[in-house]
């Protein structure tokens, strides 16, 4: 029983002290000291090739740094005997649209603040932070290789870094920032320059290495592009990139690695996304880290001497002709085809010009609410034609419902009888059975089209309408617009021609229920544009009916009327339904 007390005691003693010692060794905890590094001759000059965008984490090993002031593009202090850069810097670039801060300990992104864009907390609106916060993972613009000790040092090691200036304006549109790390012993040298652009998210990202005999990844780290996670009803999010002219929008389950011509590899939410744009990329990088943690990057082949592997970082709002400028297909991360499951090319073909037409309106109206009206009112004008011909079939449909329930209980065990009998009823009376149906098909792209603009572009982020509603991309705060859709829904379905017995008809008035309680957490301007449809709907059918009702009874087969005896049976469908069957 001793001996069995002293082992335990010593192997508890084992762990203890060897915990630690194992966790930095795989390197799960910082280091105690920075490593020691040596700078490079003279600084590089500016490159013109276009940046890479990352996305990362926030640095577990680094404590709270101290900004550096505009006057800081002086070198970290060194000490010459050691080389060593002994103190940790963070280095901001303030532009007009973002704010940026980088860490010397390991060259990579701290802080991406967007200044066009808040987010609400419990500190009021505050800047779209991009960089997440939270968790143990490699920042945005680490270097990462397959050796895992160079890429530890790599990512541990405080670099020298040098800047022409901090806040870029008109005066001064152009800024360098450059990071240099060098291993004597490796005898390896890496420089890392940031070329900022004023009135641009674009950073152009040159890396030039000695000594580098491995492939080299550049991540974004994880969740950088990513503000909020979307729950429930949404497009797609996570991962995403563009490689050998294929997009692919997922996160996978584990790592991913897709190889050929890269164009760019992102993280996206529904309105921002970080993307690396590479020139001569082996791959692109996507892994899932987490629950709702995703990471990206892209891979380029063991770099020669002297080499330099340029991109583009871009890490900024889904805006449409912002993406579509940079020309390599980014604005496909605004999934206009999407539509609960999947993506519809139709559906996406018909969007674009809508969205077009949206923006033009709000040129005239400011307001995102009134075009949202405006654009709802030309659409159904558009389709007034198609919707006069599903009414008009729909009411002669109802006319006529009485004859088909009595060929149906007359021929109800034999259905070929049954067939061409329907067949010759609705040939006699000049009525298309599916009449009714086609027209709504055909306006379905128009309708999803514009469901997605509005659900999915970054524009009505934010836009307020007028009285309660002041954010078109969130719930109505009071449920007002859900409530009256709803309302709008059960009048339209009193109004609407309906060929369905009475027992349908009961179940069919529990879809403005659903339909109320399912629009309740949607956007303020999903649901506006859904009121205004059925609003315009109903007054469409108002008119129609007054207008054109009396003459849609249907054309006398065989000598019969229908008309007027047949449209009073319709008040009671039991009635009417036992008459033809006498």
């Amino acid at each position: 029983m001793e001996k069995r007390v002293v082992v335990f005691l010593i192997v508890s003693l084992a762990v203890i002290i060897g915990y630690d010692y194992l966790l930095k060794g795989m390197g799960l905890l910082p280091p105690s000291e920075p490593v020691q590094v040596a700078t490079t001759g003279t600084s590089s000059g500016a490159t013109n090739q276009p940046s890479g965008l990352e996305n990362g984490a926030a640095q577990s090993a680094s404590a709270e740094a101290t900004t550096s002031s505009p006057a800081s593009a002086k070198p970290a202090p060194i000490d010459n005997a050691a080389g060593a850069v002994k103190e940790e810097q963070t280095v901001e670039v303030d532009t007009e649209l973002f704010r940026a801060k980088f860490s010397t300990r390991g060259a990579v992104l701290k802080s991406w603040e967007l200044k066009r864009y808040t987010t609400s907390g419990e500190n009021g609106a505050t800047p779209v932070q991009l960089v997440y916060s939270g968790g143990r993972f490699k920042g945005p613009l680490s270097l990462v290789t397959s050796d895992q000790a160079l890429t530890g040092d790599l990512g541990t090691a405080v670099y020298q870094v040098s800047q022409d200036i901090t806040r870029l304006d008109s005066a001064h549109p152009v800024g360098h920032l450059t990071f240099r790390y060098h291993d004597a012993q490796r005898n390896l040298q890496v420089e890392k320059e940031l070329t900022f652009h004023h009135g641009s998210y674009v950073v152009d990202i040159a890396i030039r290495t000695q000594g580098m005999t491995t492939p080299l990844d550049v991540t974004l780290g994880t969740n950088f592009g990513i503000v909020e996670w979307g729950e429930g009803f949404i497009g797609l999010m996570g991962s995403a990139s563009s490689v050998d002219d294929k997009v692919l929008k997922e996160t996978p389950d584990g790592e991913s690695e897709r190889k050929g011509d890269v164009k760019w590899s992102a993280i996206q939410d529904k309105y921002f996304l970080s993307v690396l744009m590479p020139q001569k990329a082996a791959a692109a990088l996507a892994k899932k880290e987490g629950d709702k943690l995703v990471s990206a990057g892209v891979r380029f082949p063991a770099p020669a001497n002297g080499s330099v592997l340029t991109m583009q970082l871009y890490a900024g709002p889904k805006e449409y002709d912002i993406l579509k400028a940079l020309n390599v297909g980014l604005e496909d991360t605004i999934d206009f085809g999407w539509f609960v499951f999947g993506s519809w090319a139709l559906v996406k073909a018909v969007a674009k010009p809508i969205f077009y037409v949206l923006r033009f309106l709000y040129e005239f109206t400011h307001n995102y609410g009134i075009t949202i009206i405006l654009l709802t009112m030309l659409i159904k004008l558009m389709f007034v034609p198609l919707q006069y011909k599903s009414y008009k079939s729909m009411k002669q449909m109802q006319v006529i419902q009485p004859k088909v329930l009595a060929i149906q209980n007359k021929f109800k065990d034999d259905r070929d009888r049954l067939n061409k009998e329907l067949i010759k009823l609705y040939k006699d009376h000049r009525v298309n059975p599916v009449g009714g149906c086609l027209p709504m098909v055909l306006q379905m792209p128009v309708f999803v089209a514009l469901f997605n603009i509005l659900y999915m572009t970054i524009d009505l982020r934010q836009a307020p309408f007028m009285l309660w509603i002041k954010d078109l991309s969130v719930q109505d705060p009071y449920y007002v617009l859900p409530i009256i859709m709803g309302a709008t829904m059960v009048i339209q379905q009193k109004i609407t021609p309906t060929t369905m017995d009475p027992t349908q008809a009961k179940i069919m008035l529990f879809l403005p229920v659903f339909m109320t309680f399912l629009f309740v957490n949607f956007p303020a301007g999903l649901v506006l544009y859904w009121l205004t449809n059925n609003t315009l709907t109903i007054t469409q059918q108002v008119v129609t009916e007054r207008l054109f009702g009396k003459k849609w009874q249907v054309p006398a087969a065989d000598g019969e009327v229908p008309g007027g005896d047949e449209s009073k049976e319709q008040k009671s469908n039991g009635k009417r339904q036992k008459g033809q069957s006498e």
